[in-house]
């Protein structure tokens, strides 16, 4: 999950090498939680949130597979 979340979101920024995903394990789901460049939050958020919402989508149809649950977490530092 991580690569594929990696992977889309280096496609929308500008300065991919500065995508970070950090996976944090809990009981009921697993965390993603998502940091890029200061200039790059609003393309991954997308206008009115259309990209984070999308990328949601995409991991909420994949998780199935894996029978686990997935939260993405914009860090926005």
């Amino acid at each position: 999950m991580k690569e594929l979340i990696t992977a889309i979101v280096q496609a929308l920024v500008d300065v991919p090498e500065e995508v970070q995903i950090k996976e944090v394990v809990g009981e009921h789901a697993h965390v993603l939680e998502l940091r890029v460049a200061k200039e790059d939050l609003g393309k991954v958020i997308g206008k009115g949130g259309a990209h984070a919402s999308a990328i949601r989508t995409l991991m909420a149809a994949t998780s199935g597979k894996e029978k686990k649950r997935y939260i993405l977490e914009i860090i926005e530092d």
